[in-house]
């Protein structure tokens, strides 16, 4: 019995054993399966934050670009847009001759004349207005006007030149008097009024500053002989307009004979009537 249960414990031993050898052995397989299985997570955990920091890669982007539109609608941003455009150059649309400087006859005690010539190189119609730092002793003619795609103008500035104090001749120097052009898009060819600029005050445009030169007007120069021609034209164009129209009313024949052509129709009309009357009675 003792063998007996000597052999059924060594029996049982050896089946605990193999069973925990098998136990052994599974956990070793258990152990590297877990390793395998460890691995392949590993692997597939580092897959994972790959997708994921790519994805939050590409969500920035997408919030980047989102915040696009958010950042042109701040009022920062457009305030920054604002002063970036304010310093592009303004698009003129007007061309002046001279283009930066008035010309005149320097003769003390005299009013003397310079001239400019304006036109407009736009392709709509634009109103100009003139402003001087002194109102007093100088005006232009015409003030202001409007001007058709492509039409120029010839305006005529007028200055009283005041006698020097300790009798010197600014010849070709700068006065401190200044003219100011400033330029208006209009629709269409309406009429010119000043009240124009003051109710569209936000979209006139500065076209130029110029400066007063004197030049010796017993000094021959080009800017000279310029200021005349320019004068002779501005002059005759006035002389153009002050022309009556055509006349289109009586036409006058043979000996200065005027013939009325209501009056000619009335007439006519009587006759018939008084030949009417004569054939009824």
């Amino acid at each position: 019995m003792a063998i007996a249960d000597g052999k059924e414990d060594g029996k049982g031993w050896g089946i605990f054993r193999l069973r925990f050898f098998g136990g052994g052995g599974g956990g070793g397989g258990g152990a590297g399966s877990s390793s395998s299985n460890s691995s392949s997570t590993l692997s597939l955990t580092h897959h994972r934050h790959s997708r994921s920091s790519g994805r939050s890669q590409m969500g920035q982007v997408y919030r980047g670009a989102a915040a696009a539109p958010a950042a042109r609608r701040n009022p920062g941003a457009s305030s920054i847009s604002s002063v970036a455009w304010s310093l592009l150059p303004t698009r003129r649309r007007l061309r002046l001759d001279p283009t930066s400087k008035l010309y005149f006859p320097y003769e003390p005690g005299k009013q003397v004349r310079s001239a400019v010539r304006i036109k407009n190189t736009s392709k709509s119609h634009v109103a100009f207005k003139f402003q001087t730092t002194a109102p007093k002793s100088c005006f232009m003619r015409p003030p202001g006007g409007i001007l058709s795609p492509g039409e120029s103008i010839i305006a005529t500035v007028f200055k009283f030149v005041e006698q020097p104090e300790n009798n010197e001749r600014p010849l070709d120097q700068k006065s401190n008097v200044k003219f100011k052009i400033v330029s208006l898009k209009v629709n269409g060819p309406v009429e010119y009024v000043p009240e124009l600029f003051d109710e569209q005050k936000d979209h006139v445009s500065v076209e130029q500053i110029l400066r007063v030169v004197f030049l010796d007007p017993d000094r021959p120069c080009s800017q000279m002989e310029k200021l005349k021609r320019q004068l002779a034209e501005a002059e005759a164009a006035v002389e153009a307009r002050k022309k009556p129209p055509e006349d289109t009313g009586p036409r006058i024949v043979g000996e200065g004979l005027v013939i009325d052509e209501w009056k000619e129709r009335r007439e006519r009309y009587l006759a018939r009537q008084q030949v009417e009357g004569v054939d009824s009675v």
